[in-house]
């Protein structure tokens, strides 16, 4: 895979279309969630993309990550998501593993929180990341919050 991570005030119109599109796809239409999810913090983030190659003319994935201060205490990575065609080929750990060190590079020092959909708890788990919270209902999909430590390691709270 291909990253390319820029603020929102640096993406290309084609590029953030892209990953609009790509977001509504797979968390409106395919998880069934009917919500606006262009929520106003997509200003504030900077985005991580995945291309399959280096034409970047296929998109695999994408997240965005936020300052600490803006939804947490913390820094946060949100709308991971990973396109139909490219699950289970292990992008999306790639994908993760990347937004982390984004995230490292663009907020030193800071923990990492996430809301994360619960079936995918293990996944996050095996990133570092621990649980944080009981299950709660977002958009009609049980979540946890779930955070990573600064240095990685285990019972950030």
């Amino acid at each position: 895979m291909v990253f390319e991570c820029r603020h929102f005030d640096a993406l290309p119109v084609r590029e953030l279309y892209a990953m609009l599109a790509l977001r509504s796809q797979v968390f409106v239409v395919e998880q069934r969630c009917v919500y606006l999810d262009p929520d106003g913090l997509d200003v504030d983030a900077h985005h991580l993309f995945g291309y399959l190659d280096a034409s970047r003319s296929t998109l695999v994935g994408g997240v965005r990550i936020l300052p600490p201060g803006v939804v947490y205490d913390e820094a946060s990575i949100g709308r991971v998501l990973t396109a139909p065609a490219h699950r289970g080929t292990g992008n999306g750990r790639l994908l993760m593993r990347r937004a982390i060190d984004e995230c490292a590079r663009l907020h030193p020092g800071a923990a990492i929180r996430i809301g994360a959909q619960q079936y995918l708890e293990a996944f996050y788990a095996g990133l570092a990341f621990e649980t944080v919270s009981a299950p709660y209902d977002e958009d009609g999909i049980t979540h946890v919050t779930m955070l990573r430590s600064a240095d990685g390691g285990r019972r950030a709270r």
